[in-house]
């Protein structure tokens, strides 16, 4: 166990994420444990209560608290099997000197957590180098059970320029998700406030967000404004529909418990598609049953973004999951029938 510390953010080190900057210097440091030191006031900026997403500057100074003793080296601490280190290259869908896009599986997740070990994207960003000397860098997340385009950057600056264009807005991201029924309008955009609330789970694990009315979330503690854009593209009568998703914010699980709270869950969705919906499920959503399968269908389809070296607009599309693509099969759905942004007329 480490004792307290106080470090001060380098010349080079400014305009990060502070969980970013404090993963680099503790590796052993998760994202639940950094956001429980930030929610109880023991890790602090230049004196003052932070939050995980809170840039730091150079010349801050950074109060850490006693911490676990960091873990073996890279070089001490098991390999990642070769069927991992086989599936994270497999899964490469573009590449070049500065940007790694994945079609990231289904069931992976993006950074370790409680239980994970090294099986996650970031785990095996050792098996992305490619004869760089540094790992590429997560520059956004997907959840778990969600499938599609993710990007990693391979360099720190590249990360950087990567962030501040997701927090300009100037990166497009477009979902694919089945949802249970069919929305009504065909198109429109959902604008509920979020909330978290805290999971029963001992690392916070099951953690949830309440959807807030929009008049509410100035008077709701903790609420943060969430917009997700949404567009029917096809369906199958009125039990199931294909709907093509673009979160104009970034929450967590933004998709998920906006398109539960319309009362069109999203296929697969354990956590927020259940009994209380509209469209009755067995905690999955429209109990379709049969051949559909009962994992999340929400894939990240398409990324659109500008090169943070080169400027030139960057456009990379992810092929559906195995299980998403049966039950487009089954259903009749054809991906080259609806266009890439239902959204460019609007």
């Amino acid at each position: 166990m480490s004792g307290l510390q106080s470090l001060r953010v380098g010349d080079d080190e400014g305009e990060q994420r502070l969980d970013r900057w404090l993963r680099r210097k503790f590796p052993q440091l998760n994202q639940i444990a950094i956001e429980k030191l930030c929610r109880t006031g023991q890790l602090r900026v230049d004196g003052a209560r932070v939050k995980p997403a809170t840039r730091v500057e150079p010349g801050q100074e950074v109060r850490v608290p006693p911490l676990p003793d960091a873990a073996p080296p890279a070089a001490e601490r098991a390999s990642p099997r070769d069927a991992d280190i086989q599936m994270i290259q497999s899964a490469v869908l573009w590449r070049d000197e500065h940007v790694i896009a994945l079609n990231k599986p289904a069931g992976l997740p993006s950074q370790g957590g409680s239980g994970q070990g090294d099986r996650h994207v970031d785990g095996l960003a050792a098996a992305l180098m490619f004869g760089f000397k540094e790992r590429p860098k997560l520059v956004h997340r997907l959840d778990k059970d969600t499938s599609g385009v993710l990007l990693l950057a391979r360099t720190d600056r590249v990360a950087r320029r990567l962030s501040e264009s997701f927090r300009a807005r100037t990166t497009r991201k477009i979902y694919w998700a089945a949802v249970a029924g069919v929305p009504s309008p065909q198109m429109g955009t959902v604008r509920f406030g979020l909330v978290k609330a805290a999971g029963h789970g001992r690392g916070g694990e099951g953690e949830k967000m309440i959807c807030v009315h929009p008049a509410r979330i100035d008077q709701t503690e903790g609420a943060k404004r969430a917009t997700t854009d949404y567009a029917v593209l096809d369906s199958l009568g009125t039990r199931v529909s294909w709907c093509a998703l673009v979160p104009v914010t970034g929450r967590t699980h933004q998709l998920r418990a906006h398109m539960a709270e319309l009362g069109h869950p999203i296929i697969g969705d354990g956590k927020y598609g259940g009994s209380g919906q509209e469209n009755l499920g067995d905690g999955w959503g429209a109990q379709l049953g049969g051949e559909i399968s009962r994992k999340l269908h929400l894939h990240a389809r398409s990324i659109s973004f500008d090169h943070p070296v080169t400027g030139k607009r960057v456009t990379l599309t992810a092929p559906l999951p195995d299980h998403m693509a049966r039950t487009w099969k089954t259903l009749g759905w054809h991906q080259n029938d609806v266009p890439a942004d239902p959204f460019e007329d609007e």
